[in-house]
C-alpha cells in the first residue's frame, strides 16, 4: 500500500456516464488484478475507490462511471492534473486457480478489472473467455480492447440493444470452463453464483470509509467470520460467501 501523486495523460468518455482515464506514476504496490486504488479529491473528505483496469510500467489505466459528484469532478479533470492516489489495495484475483478455460464476467463498474484479469491469463498460457454485462448498448465499452487480446467476448444488454438479451447468466450456459472470476453489482453476482457450475471467485463493490481496513466500514460475514472488503477482499471465494 503506498501513497503518492499520479499525473494525468488522459481523460476521454468511453461510452453512457464512463470515462476512461490514464495515469504515470508509481504503480509498483499493484501486484495482482482485482485490486483497487483510493482516490483523494479537492473538497471531499471520502476518497473514490478504483478498480484498476491496466497497469504498463508506470501507466495506470482507470475506468470510472459518473455517479455522483465525485465522479462528476472526476470526469472534468485535464491533461497535467495531479493526484493524490493511494494504490496496492485489496487482496485481486488469484490466477493459479484458474485451470485451462476460465470464464471472466464483468458487469458494469465490474468490468474493468476483468482487462487486467484476462491478460494475465493470457500471460499464462490460459485460454480464458468473456462475458460483459451492461443495461443498453449505449454503455457498452472495452469489448474491442478484450478481443484484441484474443479472448473471446460476449455482450449482454438488459434490453438487447446489443449482443446478447438479457443478463450475463443467459449467455453463462454456452460457455464449458474450468473456473470462474466475477465483479459487478450484488444482484448480479448473486445470479452469478446460481447459475456457475464450477468454483470460483467474486469481486464485491461496495462504499468505503479508509478503504485500507481501520474504520471496518465495510465489513461483510463470510463462512469463517468477518471479513473487511476493502482488505480481505474486495475478492471472496465462491465457498466462504453468505448471501
Amino acid at each position: 500500500m503506498k501513497d503518492s501523486y499520479f499525473t494525468l495523460l488522459s481523460n476521454e468518455k468511453i461510452a453512457k456516464n464512463t470515462y476512461e482515464c490514464t495515469l504515470a506514476g508509481d504503480t509498483s504496490d499493484i501486484t495482482a488484478p482485482g485490486q483497487f486504488v483510493n482516490i483523494k479529491l479537492d473538497g471531499f473528505y471520502l476518497r473514490r475507490p478504483i478498480s484498476v483496469c491496466n497497469v504498463e510500467g508506470d501507466t495506470l489505466t482507470l475506468i470510472y462511471k459518473v455517479v455522483g459528484e465525485g465522479t462528476e469532478k472526476m470526469s472534468k479533470m485535464l491533461r497535467g492534473e495531479r493526484l493524490l492516489i493511494l494504490s496496492g489495495l485489496g487482496n485481486g484475483y488469484d490466477t493459479g486457480k484458474s485451470g485451462d478455460r476460465p470464464l471472466l464476467i464483468g458487469g458494469g463498474a465490474g468490468v474493468p478489472p476483468m482487462y487486467l484479469l484476462a491478460r494475465e491469463l493470457v500471460k499464462e498460457g490460459k485460454h480464458p473467455s468473456v462475458i460483459l454485462g451492461f443495461n443498453t448498448g449505449d454503455e457498452v465499452f472495452y469489448r474491442d480492447e478484450f478481443s484484441a487480446l484474443g479472448v473471446p467476448v460476449t455482450v449482454a444488454t438488459a434490453d438487447g440493444s446489443e449482443g446478447v438479451r438479457g443478463f450475463v447468466t443467459d449467455a453463462m450456459d454456452s460457455y464449458d470452463y474450468t473456473y470462474f472470476y466475477t465483479c459487478g453489482p450484488e444482484p448480479m453476482l448473486k445470479a452469478v453464483y446460481g447459475k456457475s457450475k464450477t468454483e470460483g471467485q467474486f469481486s464485491f463493490e461496495e462504499r468505503m470509509g479508509c478503504g485500507f481496513g481501520a474504520c471496518m466500514g465495510c465489513s461483510c460475514k463470510t463462512k469463517y467470520g468477518n471479513k473487511r472488503i476493502c482488505r480481505d477482499g474486495p475478492v471472496l471465494e465462491k465457498e466462504e460467501i453468505i448471501w
